[in-house]
């Protein structure tokens, strides 16, 4: 999946039972960002970042969507215990992540990418960095504020 490139559709449930589809999102920015795992230190600190920025990005124009591996209930658990106001998928069969190209890290990992996803539904920015997680943040949102600038 490259920049330019038209989002995979996807239907998923988030961890508070809501059903999501990104054709349902059209007319909308989607920041949908996978991470490797619930309540690990990496993953903490990109979730509460996206939850500190998530006025930010609401004021924008854009819906924020975590996916890892974990299943709903792990996803709650998180969710409550850092007050993410973001909905998370699960993805335990990995095919969300296979159909967005999600490579592991390290060969061990599964990656850490995020795609800004515009209202038309196409790929306006990728950015992998397993290390630099909170970055993730900074990137979505310069990516949006200079699009809505044009």
């Amino acid at each position: 999946m490259r920049e330019g490139d038209a989002a995979p559709d996807f239907t998923s449930t988030s961890h508070t039972g809501e059903t999501i589809s990104l054709s349902a999102l059209r007319g909308t920015w989607v920041v949908l960002y996978f991470y490797p795992a619930d309540d690990t230190p990496g993953c903490t600190a990109e979730a509460c970042s996206f939850r500190d920025s998530y006025e930010a990005f609401t004021d924008a124009g854009a819906v924020v969507i975590g996916v890892s591996g974990n299943d709903t209930t792990s996803h709650t658990k998180f969710a409550d215990k850092h007050r993410l106001p973001f909905s998370l998928l699960s993805d335990t069969d990995g095919s969300l992540r296979s159909s967005y190209g999600v490579k592991k890290s390290l060969g061990l990992l599964p990656g850490r990418v995020t795609y800004v996803i515009d209202p038309s539904g196409v790929v306006r920015k990728v950015f992998s960095s397993q290390l630099r997680a909170t970055k993730h943040i900074d990137e979505a949102l310069a990516t949006i504020r200079s699009a809505a600038s044009r």
